[in-house]
This record gives C-alpha cells, sequence and structure tokens, in this order.
C-alpha cells in the first residue's frame, strides 16, 4: 500500500519534531556542569572536610575519641531511640496509609493534613511542646512527679520528640503507592474467602514492601541525626541524653574539634550506609518494574 498524501507529512514531521524536544548542547552541558558544581561544593566537599578533621590529628586520637565512655553513651542512646522510634513509626504510618488509601471517614482529610505537621512546625516548637506537657511545672507534671516518672531531660522525652519528627516517613511513602496499586487485588481476595488479617498479610504488605522499606530507611536517617526536638527535652546531661548530634555540639563549643569530627564522621558514615541501602531498594525496585513491564501477558484460554 502507497502511503497517502495525509501521512507522507506526519512521517516527516517527526524527526523535526524529536530535534525540537532536544535542548541546545551548551544548555545540557551547563545545567550537567551547574548541577555537579552544587553538589561538589555543598555535598562533598564538607563531607570530605568531615573525614580530613577527623584524621587530622591521628588515627589514634579518632580512635580515642570514638571511645570515650560520652561518646560511646551517645552511640548507644542514638541507636536505642532509632530502635524504638523507627518501629513505632512503621506500625503506625502503615496503619495510617491503608486507612487513608483504602477507606472513606469522617476526618480522613484532617488525618491527611496531621501527618504533614512535624514538616510544617519546627523541631524546636515540638520539644517546647513536651516540655510544657510533661515538664516540672507543665500540665502533667506533678503527677508524673508524684508517680516518680520523669519524661523532659530523660531517655523518655528523647524518644518521644523523635517519634513526633519522624512519623511521616513511613506513611507519606505508602500513600501514594497503595493509592496507585488500587484495592482490585485485595477485593479478589476477599472474594475468594480470605480474611481482612490473610488480605493484609499476603496481598497488601507484599504489594507495599519496597515502599514501606524506603520509608523505613527515611525515618532511620531522620531519627538518627534529629537535633532540635532533642536539644530542648534533653537537657544536655552528659553520658545520659546526649545523642550522637548532641554530643558534637559539646564537644564543638569546648574547643574539641578533633573529636567533635571523629563522633561526627561516626554519624556521617551511617548517613553514607543509610543512602546506600536506599540506592539498593531503588535499584531493585527499578529491576521489578521493569520485569513485570518486559513480562509476557498470560494467553487467555479459547473459547
Amino acid at each position: 500500500m502507497t502511503p497517502t498524501s495525509a501521512t507522507v507529512p506526519a512521517a516527516s514531521s517527526a524527526p523535526r519534531t524529536r530535534a525540537a524536544a532536544r535542548d541546545p548542547a551548551w544548555v545540557t552541558w551547563g545545567l550537567v556542569l551547574t548541577t555537579a558544581g552544587f553538589l561538589l561544593l555543598f555535598l562533598a566537599l564538607p563531607l570530605t572536610a568531615i573525614f580530613v578533621e577527623a584524621l587530622r590529628k591521628g588515627v589514634g586520637v579518632y580512635l580515642a575519641s570514638c571511645r570515650d565512655p560520652a561518646a560511646l553513651a551517645a552511640i548507644r542512646l542514638t541507636l536505642l531511640v532509632a530502635a524504638i522510634a523507627v518501629p513505632l513509626n512503621l506500625v503506625f504510618g502503615l496503619a495510617a496509609a491503608w486507612a487513608i488509601a483504602r477507606f472513606d471517614f469522617v476526618g480522613k482529610s484532617l488525618l491527611t493534613t496531621l501527618l504533614d505537621l512535624p514538616f510544617a512546625v519546627s523541631p524546636v516548637i515540638s520539644g517546647l511542646v513536651y516540655v510544657l506537657l510533661f515538664g516540672l511545672h507543665g500540665w502533667f507534671g506533678s503527677w508524673l512527679v508524684a508517680h516518680h516518672l520523669k519524661v523532659v531531660f530523660a531517655v523518655p522525652g528523647v524518644v518521644l520528640a523523635t517519634v513526633f519528627v519522624t512519623f511521616p516517613f513511613v506513611a507519606r511513602e505508602l500513600i501514594p503507592l497503595m493509592q496507585a496499586q488500587g484495592s482490585e487485588e485485595e477485593q479478589a481476595a476477599l472474594a475468594l474467602g480470605a480474611s481482612g488479617w490473610q488480605t493484609f498479610c499476603r496481598v497488601t504488605l507484599p504489594n507495599a514492601k519496597w515502599g514501606l522499606l524506603y520509608g523505613v530507611i527515611l525515618c532511620n536517617a531522620r531519627a538518627m541525626g534529629e537535633f532540635g526536638a532533642v536539644s530542648v527535652v534533653s537537657g544536655h546531661i552528659r553520658g545520659r541524653t546526649n545523642t550522637i548530634p548532641l554530643h558534637v555540639e559539646i564537644l564543638y563549643n569546648e574547643y574539641n574539634f578533633a573529636a567533635a569530627f571523629a563522633v561526627a564522621s561516626l554519624l556521617a558514615l551511617l548517613a553514607l550506609i543509610t543512602l546506600g541501602v536506599k540506592s539498593l531498594v531503588e535499584a531493585r525496585v527499578r529491576r521489578e518494574l521493569a520485569a513485570a513491564l518486559l513480562a509476557p501477558a498470560p494467553e487467555t484460554p479459547a473459547p
């Protein structure tokens, strides 16, 4: 069949359309160099400076600073707080995302708005709220004193502040994922006789596993690096309520720069490990999506 006069211009205009959609070379390279320069100036150089300053006085001073009892206590507390805050936010985020993505109920828009509250409120203000609630002269201060309980300037206050500033991460990763996936597979499982718990464990969780893991990674990174809210409620008690960021601040204010950068390098290493795990998760998700797109469609039986 010979091409008609209507199809020839359309075919000949395709190369011109693709050429018009491409930017000039100087624009492309200008954007690439600008991005690379920004990353070098604001990310690579500060990160390199941390390790250079940490090792400036030698490996012996570096190891001694990391083995200091106060530094070890800060590391243990940071890991403890993350070990408590991340599972709590995982459970809450999963429940909130499932409720928002799958059900319609009164107050749904309010719950969705409240999820962004830690992003809108300064961490310092959120820490101050806990002081006003659980401090000695706060709303529940007298009750806590009467029952010999301590929240502010103690580990529970650090945990509460960390949970507050990190609880949106898991939910915010899962909500758009669950909404995009839809509920057809879950409805099919229920129609086939599965219980609600079986549907959740065998359909909902496997479909959301990578988004869930991605949110946990971000939540853990924020929990270990949180400074503002924890600084207000901790009281800066060395060896008891100082996390790694607070311990670095104290060392730096004491002009103990070698120890400050040594401990800061540990937090930077945790950040790099988190970034590596995040990259692995993203690569795995891309491979699964590519495999799903390339998989042949199931053949329908002939009537």
